[in-house]
């Protein structure tokens, strides 16, 4: 009987999670319409400019689909709670930004010592609370080692920091796609699910809702898309990965089934890096790397289905190396 009283508990943590996205996307849509919450697109995207204007700022469906259900099941799994923190507070800077370079036209919207002030700030107290409420070690579990945890010492602080808000932007240059984003951490989200089930970590719940509402967005995300989840839901979904991965000790294998977040940052570092040093000469047709084969000639729906599935793989090499 527990058992059949857990599957129904994720079951209706992963459906609440779809049926408030699915709930409240004719409502924000056409909200964020009319507040002319729209994106603005490069213009070396040619393709692109047909989108221009499509409401953003969508993440917040997400993050209330991933929210809501995490609060009510709170009470199931506690040690998820450190992971809604990071989502809430990476939001709430997403949101800010968003509605800084839309709503009062500031291109760069928060400067990025401000971004990064907050990102610092909101990593700490997920530190703290996972550390001395939560009270996870630090260690780390090695990939393919069987089952070995590393403990660096203090070193663990400045690499934790450095790991979150690492993903986080990963997860963020990720979103320049219809889908991409959403799809991609899915997958992630998948083998978090399927870890916590392996080590007991219990905080499925969380992510299961937090899958439903992904689905639920994609909805209304996928190619051509209706809504962009902007910064708001980029930076949200990176904080899910990292709070997955650090609850659970298994920072180390966000460097696999993260893959994709890790190559679309060192690919916008090489551009910059590059474009500076030989004054003006390009590695990459352009950065981040997804757009690199889309201008190669991929379509917009081919780059994300490769990228996904691409992560398909690399979540089953994440598997074998637990």
């Amino acid at each position: 009987m527990e058992v059949n009283n857990d599957l129904i508990f994720r079951a209706i943590s992963c459906g609440m999670g779809f049926l408030i996205v699915l709930i409240l996307g004719p409502l924000v849509i056409p909200l964020l319409r009319r507040l002319k919450m729209g994106q603005t697109e490069r213009e070396e995207l040619k393709s692109h400019q047909v989108k221009t204007g499509t409401p953003t700022m969508g993440g917040v469906m997400i993050i209330l689909g991933m929210i809501i259900p995490g609060i009510i099941f709170a009470f199931k799994q506690p040690k998820a709670i450190p992971i809604l923190l990071l989502v809430a507070g990476f939001g709430i800077i997403g949101f800010i930004d968003d509605y800084l370079k839309v709503a009062k036209k500031k291109s760069d919207g928060l400067l990025p010592r401000q971004k990064m002030a907050l990102q610092i700030v909101v990593t700490a107290i997920f530190s703290c609370y996972m550390v001395f409420v939560s009270k996870i070690p630090l260690s780390m579990r090695v990939p393919f080692s069987g089952g070995y945890y590393l403990d660096i010492g203090f070193f663990a602080i400045p690499l934790l920091f450095f790991a979150v808000i690492g993903t986080v932007n990963g997860v963020n240059f990720t979103d320049g796609l219809d889908g991409l984003a959403s799809c991609v951490t899915i997958v992630v989200t998948l083998f978090f699910i399927v870890s916590s089930f392996v080590l007991k970590g219990e905080i499925d719940l969380t992510l299961l809702a937090a899958v439903g509402a992904l689905l639920g967005f994609l909805v209304f995300n996928h190619y051509p898309a209706k809504v962009f989840m902007g910064d708001t839901g980029s930076l949200a979904l990176g904080g899910l990965v990292a709070g997955s991965a650090y609850m659970l000790q298994m920072p180390l294998y966000i460097l696999i089934v993260g893959l994709v977040y890790l190559t679309e940052v060192l690919s916008v570092i090489i551009q910059v890096t590059y474009f500076k040093k030989t004054g003006g000469k390009r590695i990459f047709r352009m950065a981040p790397i997804h757009h690199h084969f889309e201008l190669g000639g991929w379509s917009e729906v081919k780059t994300v289905f490769m990228f996904t599935l691409f992560t398909v793989l690399m979540a089953v090499i994440g598997y074998v190396a637990l």
